[in-house]
């Protein structure tokens, strides 16, 4: 399931030769291999299957990205050879627990889960600054569209928009990577118990402890300096757990994806232990 998978994709070049002032055609076949590793599925039974979606991918296609070319929906249907449905989104630099049915009444079912706040979610993240030991962050948020509209359109209300989480490690950097002569952070474990648009880092921006590499609610400065000095360049947040109740059997499921990658070294390197909760 984790091997590497090479795909061939076949191109063919057609040129055209002039012979005795007589044009002719000669097609050559070239193979371009770009190795492709297939989606690391981390449970899945005969209704519903769950990967570990690495950071960067998009769930399906968007008008927002059109020059990409990989999208979860896609490949997950060619990995396992029948439709999946997507029942709840990542966005696309968010890495972590994605899950899928593989039926329509089985995504309708884990969809009024999600809907009616019975999935329980928790996301590791590091963000600017020492946050509190362990708080709820209720604050609204309006709706937001995937891209931007070319009409203006009414404003919209706003809507509950509720986020637990706890603090479970800190980091003091002593260097002025902003305005302050030392530089503070903190891995948190985030709840959230509704599920708005963007809600973990909209919310942590509006506590002024921004997620570190979001380019959109961030700031650049710590962006850069984790990029650069700790290489570490993506958005630190993952989806870690989810648990939920499975349609068929009733039985409490719970799915995990570990870190991986440039922020489980990150993680190693500053000695950060963590545990579910």
């Amino acid at each position: 399931m984790n091997k590497l998978r090479n795909n061939h994709s076949k191109k063919n070049t057609t040129l055209v030769f002039k012979v005795s002032n007589q044009p002719v055609e000669a097609t050559f076949s070239s193979m371009s291999e770009t190795p492709v590793k297939p989606l690391d599925i981390i449970y899945q039974d005969h209704w519903l299957v769950a990967i570990d979606k690495p950071p960067g991918l998009l769930v399906h296609r968007s008008v927002i990205d059109k020059h990409e070319t990989r999208f979860v929906l896609q490949e997950l249907r060619n990995q396992l050879g029948q439709h999946v449905y997507p029942v709840h989104r990542l966005d696309k630099p968010t890495s972590g627990v994605l899950l899928f049915a593989l039926s329509p009444e089985v995504a309708a079912n884990i969809q009024a889960q999600f809907e009616g706040a019975q999935v329980r979610k928790e996301y590791l993240l590091v963000c600017r600054g020492h946050t509190a030991e362990s708080a709820v962050i209720d604050h609204p948020l309006v709706p937001k569209d995937d891209f931007k509209k070319r009409t203006k359109r009414a404003p919209r209300a706003a809507q509950s928009a509720i986020t637990r989480f706890e603090r479970i490690a800190t980091l003091t950097i002593d260097e002025p990577v902003d305005r302050y002569p030392s530089s503070r952070y903190s891995l948190v474990r985030a709840m959230p118990v509704t599920g708005r648009k963007h809600q973990i880092r909209r919310h942590f921006k509006h506590i002024s402890h921004p997620v570190i590499g979001c380019p959109k609610y961030g700031k650049s400065v710590h962006n850069r300096y984790f990029a650069q000095q700790l290489h570490t360049n993506r958005l630190l947040l993952h989806c870690h757990t989810m648990v939920f109740t499975h349609p068929i059997t009733n039985a409490t499921v719970r799915v995990t994806a570990e870190l991986s990658g440039s922020f489980a070294r990150l993680i190693s390197q500053q000695n950060w232990l963590y545990q579910e909760a």
